[in-house]
């Protein structure tokens, strides 16, 4: 699998990485963890990204990856859920990060990221200057941010985070001038939901949210496959934008992770196809937010 640099961190990892929140929940068998990690790494994945708020899925994979730690570049992210902390303070970020390290079984990680975080946070409250301590601490090799709007333009320009996570696919496009802005300033991207929640597999709108949203703009936007698969044609959209560094589908199936995989290794939609992607996004889409 392509190698693709993050930014300027000196970091490299590979072009479609392992959105890891579906290995979360206590109905997954450990074993069927153990098989997708090491299906990923056969893949040639090297990038595996957790939080703290996907379940088990860090104290998993901190288990799975036992003797093959040195293989993946690890990311996570931080700022909420520790006991006896408020939320989004100084002392929770690095009671986090510590508890991340705990959890993954290892002595470092090398990404993480403040999750969501709102702008007047980032701005006031201590919780970026905490990361950058964990940082020189040789704790964390990169700060990082994951969100959309105002605060992710934030994180862009505030000279602090070395890589950034934001929804990018088909149906989440608005951040692809922030995007830009972050290859302009060395900064690795880091795309979520690159299959935009798979809203082609449902024939009525669904209950949930966030899929329902999704379903919403899929069916606004009238997309043209051509002779690609939905999702190929997401994956390939997705990976190929300039300045991604990687993109995260998540996963808790490795055949699913390996279509994706071989998707991406087929290159760049034709250039033709791309023109009338975007074209769609841009009359039907232009006032939709990015997807937190």
């Amino acid at each position: 699998m392509e190698r693709r640099p993050l930014g300027a961190t000196g970091l490299s990892v590979s072009a479609v990485g392992l959105g890891a929140g579906r290995i979360g929940g206590p109905e997954k068998p450990e074993a069927d963890v153990d098989r997708l990690i090491g299906r990923a790494l056969d893949l040639g994945v090297t990038l595996i990204d957790s939080a703290r708020s996907y379940g088990l899925s860090e104290e998993r994979l901190g288990r799975a990856l036992r003797g093959r730690r040195e293989r993946v570049v690890l990311s996570t992210k931080v700022g909420y859920g520790i006991a006896g902390i408020p939320d989004w303070t100084g002392p929770c970020i690095a009671a986090g990060v510590d508890e991340a390290l705990q959890r993954l079984r290892t002595d470092r990680i090398e990404i993480v990221h403040l999750h969501s975080c709102p702008r007047e946070v980032l701005e006031g409250s201590g919780v970026v200057e905490a990361l950058v301590r964990a940082v020189e601490a040789g704790k964390v090799r990169v700060a990082a941010y994951s969100g959309e709007g105002d605060a992710l333009l934030w994180a862009l320009r505030s000279g602090v985070f070395g890589a950034v996570q934001c929804s990018v696919s088909l149906v989440d496009q608005g951040a692809l001038d922030a995007v830009s802005e972050a290859r302009s300033k060395g900064i690795g991207v880091l795309a979520k939901r690159p299959l935009g929640n798979a809203p082609w597999h449902f024939e009525s709108r669904p209950a949930e949210p966030d899929v329902a949203e999704a379903w919403d703009r899929f069916r606004a936007l009238r997309l043209e496959r051509a002779a690609l698969s939905w999702p190929a044609l997401f994956a390939r959209f997705a990976a190929f934008v300039p300045g991604v560094s990687a993109i995260l589908p998540g996963t808790a199936n490795p055949a699913h992770l390996a279509d994706v995989a071989l998707a991406v290794e087929e290159g760049p939609i034709e250039e033709t196809q791309l023109t009338s992607l975007r074209a769609s996004f841009a009359r039907e889409g232009a006032r939709w937010l990015g997807r937190v």
